[in-house]
């Protein structure tokens, strides 16, 4: 199976470790590593660093930071500094967050589609080296620009990614953004109607659809032992239904079931409670929204996403040994 692929990183593993995998995974052919930044446990940017620092080819991709909780010269002049070190290999994803979270540090996520357009917008212009005034309902700025006097003036090739879940957030992808990350926890069936959301907005914006890089988080779960992968697949998919239920929406996971495992974790979940609902997760769910079992399973369901749309799968090792992963997946 001939075909891009990419490494997710969250916040399973130590950051050092980190740093291992992804030259690992460079080696092994891989064409990127995402890192992500969603609960308030690690911030995308300092792992994106260290990664772009110790690797010569592997892109480096936030998955993805939101666009509420950092200034929009400040989100500039970060991926300008992220380009310095790894010249044309950034990437800039970036997500609307979600609630509660957003709501219990103090952000409220009014018109998340305007914002999101005004983000997109602005940060654009600024990495293009454009001097920029703009006057919007979130974003405004009066002639600023990231002012290099030492280094590279020219424009930066940073594409920007959405990371876009509702429909009217997909379709604004395929209107301004020059790619999409698609969510996880989603069957490979989801696809459909979000290309078909994609077609739209490029539609509306005269843009060719094939320009729209899709690459896709998916869950990964590879072990040698079947119903090892599957346990560890299930104690992710408990805190993910609980805790975003956005994705458990997409998912077409029931509200029974949510709210029973909901019924049962706090925030943030501990251990015990994990362990306590667990059980709720049916196996056939992480079966139908997650590539979990032996790397022939995992590599035959991956196989499903990338025949309904997906451009690069970006596999999230929630567990057991990562590198028997990158090698499950390896281009050389």
């Amino acid at each position: 199976m001939t075909q891009r692929v990419a490494l997710y990183l969250q916040d399973a593993h130590d950051l050092r470790k980190g740093l291992e995998y992804v030259r690992y995974a460079e080696e092994r052919g891989f064409e990127a590593v995402w890192q992500a930044e969603s609960r308030l446990v690690r911030d995308a940017i300092v792992p994106m660093a260290a990664y772009a620092a110790v690797t010569e080819k592997l892109k480096v991709g936030s998955g993805v930071i939101n666009n509420w909780t950092r200034n929009i010269g400040l989100l500039a002049s970060t991926f300008l500094t992220l380009d310095d070190l790894a010249q044309d290999r950034i990437i800039c994803g970036i997500g609307a967050w979600w609630d509660p979270l957003a709501k219990n540090v103090g952000i409220d996520r009014k018109k998340p589609l305007t914002a999101m357009k005004e983000t997109v917008t602005v940060l654009k212009r600024l990495l293009n080296m454009e001097r920029v005034t703009f006057d919007g309902e979130f974003v405004h700025v009066n002639g600023i620009e990231l002012d290099v006097v030492h280094g590279r003036r020219e424009p930066r090739n940073v594409p920007i990614y959405i990371g876009a879940t509702g429909d009217q957030m997909m379709e604004m992808t395929g209107e301004i953004a020059d790619g999409v990350v698609m969510n996880y926890c989603v069957p490979p069936e989801y696809n459909f109607k979000a290309l078909d959301l994609l077609k739209e907005g490029a539609k509306k914006a005269g843009r060719d659809f094939d320009a729209i890089d899709r690459p896709q988080l998916i869950v990964c779960s590879v072990d040698l032992d079947h119903d090892k992968a599957i346990d560890t697949t299930r104690e992710l998919l408990c805190q993910y239904l609980a805790q975003q239920p956005h994705i458990a929406k997409a998912s077409g996971v029931s509200t029974e079931v949510v709210q029973q495992i909901q019924s049962i974790l706090g925030w943030p979940a501990t251990h015990e409670q994990i362990a306590q609902a667990k059980h709720l997760v049916p196996v056939d769910l992480i079966e139908r929204i997650t590539a979990s079992g032996t790397p022939e399973e995992a590599r035959r369901k991956v196989a499903q996403y990338c025949e309904n749309g997906c451009t690069c799968p970006i596999l999230y090792p929630v567990g057991g040994d990562v590198k028997l992963l990158i090698d499950t997946f390896a281009q050389k």
